[in-house]
């Protein structure tokens, strides 16, 4: 029996994709998260063979909490792969799910059958990414730092050089050194721009 654990804050979705997954006779979904502490925290206790995770989720992202898992993978022994299912058909995304540890990236609007055959095959010890998307993945590479990646987020949000100095402990100079270097490396003429380029990529 190929055990689940479910992170999505999407109650409608969580359910659904519960209900269908607990349709397959060797699939039984364990656990059910709200958001990515919650998905942790289910994958510590339960230790399943698969966690199925979005990607735009409260408190960790997706992709942090597949790095998270990995980390655990890498710290305890700890068994469990990871599947980022999203709505994101970008191939940053799915670069930096691979990345971050991620054994599988598939899209909601792929049918409960994919998914199911996706779990099974990863773990297996195979791997199950959207085939278009894998032929994409390779082409651009992302040009910004981890760092730069942090500040131009919040900065999207609205935060003033400031408030993202203060959040990341930074000096308001080195966040508006990586501010420069993002908006630089990005072609843009200003940060909102340089936000927006980045998340169309899939490298926000």
């Amino acid at each position: 029996m190929i055990r689940v654990v479910i992170a999505e804050d999407q109650s409608t979705v969580l359910g659904a994709l519960a209900a269908l997954l607990d349709l397959q006779p060797d699939i039984q979904v364990v656990a059910q998260a709200h958001d990515g502490e919650a998905g942790l925290a289910a994958v510590l206790e339960h230790e399943p063979d698969v966690l199925v995770t979005d990607i735009e989720m409260p408190k960790l992202t997706g992709l942090e909490l597949a790095a998270a898992v990995n980390e655990e993978r890498k710290r305890s022994g700890l068994v469990t792969k990871v599947v980022v299912l999203t709505t994101f058909a970008r191939a940053g995304y799915l670069r930096r799910a691979l990345t971050a540890g991620a054994s599988g990236y598939l899209l909601k609007d792929a049918p409960a059958g994919q998914l199911a055959e996706a779990l099974r095959r990863v773990v297996q010890g195979g791997r199950a990414v959207d085939p278009e998307l894998a032929a994409e993945a390779w082409g651009e590479e992302d040009p910004l730092t981890d760092r730069e990646r942090q500040v131009l987020r919040l900065a999207a949000d609205g935060a003033s050089t400031a408030g993202i100095a203060e959040n990341l402990g930074l000096s308001e100079g080195t966040v508006r050194n990586y501010l420069s270097e993002a908006i630089s490396k990005l072609n843009a003429s200003n940060r909102i721009e340089a936000a927006r380029l980045a998340r169309e990529k899939g490298w926000l």
